[in-house]
């Protein structure tokens, strides 16, 4: 139905109710949410259009195989977990893949019989929700604002930084090469080559561009694909380099527990101060809100 024939049918139907219950048919109209549904951004399509095009390069796991460190920590976890990442993959997509047989929620505890126990999810990447939360939400106005996201991985906290923000400069840091070019694909083919540049290095070769930086985003970057010695070598570099007075720390989890296990001088209260968040912006059911209270947000002092 074309603009002109739908206003013509809504004001049809308001003209065809009755006089005592106009007031609050038009009550309802001004200020019902059963709209929202419908109300989807253009920017929200282009990110669903990225994940799409990232699938179609990618196993179901979303991991390839040069991910050696990553693949053997899931592997020794001590409960059976695996890898499903949420920018790609969201609640309904992963229940249509196990529908499929594509993908399982659950395993078996002892093989033929009816136990079965919950697999544990990990992803490294923000899911749409959690994007927009972090944009919309989460950081300040941008306008000029160079931004860092260490591991960038797919490149969804950058594609997001491009459509969500007014960012002036989008680095991705990310020293796996194969996810290096499917960022640089999508860069290309979005055309947000003007203000997102993907940087094929490991993060502790990078100490201009995070003293430069005014928000550094880091989402599950060390953990999986460096070992203890590594891991505290890579928080103590960023703690020397991430310095600017005023700019902005947002990680996943917090600081305190990312280096609770390692040994490190770094001395958080001496170099950040935890912002305030409120995770109550969005009230809808389906919101994953310990998802969202995972994320952190630091301002450097």
């Amino acid at each position: 139905m074309e603009l002109g024939a739908a206003r013509r049918a809504v004001l049809a139907a308001v003209r065809g109710t009755c006089a005592a219950d106009l007031p609050r048919l038009l009550h309802w109209m001004r200020n019902t949410n059963d709209f929202d549904e419908l109300v989807v951004s253009n920017n929200d399509v282009v990110l669903k259009n990225i994940a799409e095009d990232l699938r179609s390069h990618l196993p179901i796991e979303a991991m390839f195989d040069s991910e050696h460190q990553a693949i053997q920590k899931i592997h020794q976890h001590p409960l059976p977990m695996i890898h499903v990442d949420a920018f790609l993959y969201d609640d309904d997509f992963v229940d249509s893949l196990c529908e499929e047989g594509k993908m399982s929620r659950s395993y078996c505890t002892e093989c033929g019989s009816y136990k079965t126990a919950s697999l544990e999810f990990i992803s490294h990447s923000f899911s749409l929700m959690e994007l927009k939360f972090l944009y919309q939400h989460v950081l300040p106005d941008l306008t000029g604002k160079v931004v860092v996201d260490v591991g960038s991985r797919l490149g969804a906290v950058l594609f997001a930084g491009y459509l969500y923000s007014s960012a002036s400069q989008l680095y991705g840091v990310e020293m796996n090469a194969d996810f290096c070019q499917l960022q640089e694909m999508m860069v290309t083919k979005y055309q947000f080559i003007d203000r997102i540049k993907v940087v094929h290095a490991d993060i502790c070769t990078q100490a201009s561009l995070l003293q430069k930086a005014d928000v550094v985003v880091m989402n599950n970057v060390f953990e999986y694909f460096l070992d203890r010695q590594e891991q505290a070598r890579a928080w103590e570099f960023i703690a020397c380099n991430v310095r600017k007075r005023g700019s902005l720390l947002v990680t996943v989890p917090s600081l305190r527990e990312s280096i609770s296990k390692l040994q490190t001088d770094i001395q958080l209260s001496q170099w950040v101060e935890e912002m305030q968040l409120n995770y109550d912006v969005y009230m809808e059911k389906d919101v994953d809100r310990e998802a969202l209270e995972q994320i952190h947000l630091y301002k450097i002092l």
